[in-house]
């Protein structure tokens, strides 16, 4: 198969909503990273999804809408709780995934839950593909699973190429972290993946919200996964990570007295100077959003230029910085060390 990459012209968008309808898999921009997307209401279409990630089937996908109107007009879920209503209103459309009881969604979707989750997406290209297809779209990160997520189509391409008939460039993605998933299928809402959405934003609307404990440290053995993200070592470069947490001074006399021609270290625009070795900046040292928006572009970036093993920073685990956070301990296999 010769995989293309596409301009988002009417034409494209067009072509792209068919190959979707009729059960084919692409490669999509969102505002938080590129998704690999198939018609939601296609349990078959669905499956191809997995097989070309080498995804888990045990690992639940996100329902993408581009009308908060195809809840109701798919059957998408069999009730919306007022909390739900509360986050739509505020957040959609947005980097915030909504898990609630599932209608007429199929399985291979929901991976057996009796839950979905749904996510109003505000790229324009991505609510013009969704409209084109006429359906909504299952789409996680279009990457191959376990790896850095996809934050540009050249990103896609390099995992995707030859699996998937097209690709749609819609630029490089603004938020480059995965949305915040929240459930509100219970009794009181929960967060199960930080993301461009945060904890506090979410409690200035509905309240009181529990973090689940799989937000920043391992499953327990045997514990279902109810959002992407939550089981799996995730967001991996092939480059070993070390997350280390300390002060900058410590983090920086570690990583001088341990860096060599085969590691790296991945800091903040403040550490640059001060490492006798190969430096990634994520950014400045408290513009959480900016390294977000540069992680897996990052990541890539490192395995590309061939090193084996990255000393990373060890950011706060609230606020802005829990999604990166999140996403760092999962490439790390769930390992911080800590500096004394």
């Amino acid at each position: 198969m010769n995989t293309q990459l596409l301009l988002p012209t009417k034409k494209n968008i067009s072509l792209v909503g068919q190959a979707l309808l009729t059960g084919n898999l692409v490669g999509i921009p969102t505002e938080t990273v590129y998704g690999l997307a198939a018609n939601a209401l296609d349990g078959n279409a669905v499956n191809r999804i997995f097989a070309a990630k080498g995804r888990p089937a045990d690992n639940p996908l996100i329902v993408h809408i581009s009308d908060i109107d195809q809840i109701e007009k798919f059957s998408l879920v069999s009730e919306i709780p007022e909390s739900a209503k509360k986050l739509m209103a505020a957040f959609w459309p947005g980097p915030l995934t909504i898990i609630m009881k599932k209608g007429c969604v199929p399985n291979e979707v929901t991976a057996g839950l009796d839950t979905v989750a749904v996510r109003f997406p505000s790229h324009v290209v991505t609510q013009r593909i969704i409209t084109a297809a006429g359906c909504p779209l299952a789409a996680p990160s279009a990457n191959t699973s376990g790896k850095p997520s996809p934050t540009t189509a050249a990103h896609v391409f390099h995992d995707m190429n030859g699996k998937i008939p097209y690709i749609i460039d819609g630029g490089a993605c603004e938020v480059g972290v995965e949305s915040t998933v929240v459930t509100t299928a219970g009794d009181v809402p929960v967060l199960l993946r930080p993301g461009g959405v945060t904890h506090e934003q979410l409690e200035s609307v509905v309240g009181h919200v529990e973090i689940a404990h799989a937000v920043l440290e391992r499953m327990n053995d045997g514990e279902t996964a109810a959002s992407p993200g939550m089981k799996y070592k995730h967001y991996a470069p092939s480059a070993d990570v070390i997350l280390l947490s300390g002060s900058s001074e410590q983090y920086i006399s570690f990583v001088n007295e341990h860096i060599s021609d085969n590691t790296a270290a991945l800091c903040y625009d403040e550490d640059v100077d001060l490492i006798g070795g190969k430096t990634y900046s994520l950014g400045h040292k408290d513009n959480y959003e900016e390294q977000s928006a540069n992680l897996f572009s990052v990541l890539r970036l490192i395995d590309e230029e061939g090193y084996n093993t990255i000393y990373a920073r060890c950011p706060e685990r609230t606020g802005t910085a829990m999604a990166l956070y999140n996403r760092l301990i999962r490439a790390a296999g769930f390992e911080v060390m800590e500096l004394a």
